[in-house]
């Protein structure tokens, strides 16, 4: 699933793909938000990336679908 991640006065966001669940993702964004730590999340290729919770702006959690394979038109 794609997550998107907001910071405060940056214009960019921080986007990665995870093979968690919708409710872990939200687990560790809430516990880093209200233990006023950082954010760590990895990524589907085993990068780790850390946010302080102090500067989060959002977080976007993507619906939870299997990718399709193929070409044909749905």
């Amino acid at each position: 699933m794609e997550i998107k991640i907001g910071i405060q006065n940056v214009g960019r966001e921080i986007v990665i793909e995870s093979s968690g669940t919708a409710d872990e993702v939200a687990e560790t964004v809430s516990k880093a938000m209200n233990g006023d730590t950082e954010l760590r999340l990895t990524d589907n290729k085993g990068r780790t990336v850390l946010v302080p919770s102090k500067v989060l702006g959002y977080v976007e959690i993507g619906a939870e679908e299997p990718r399709k394979i193929g070409f044909a038109a749905t």
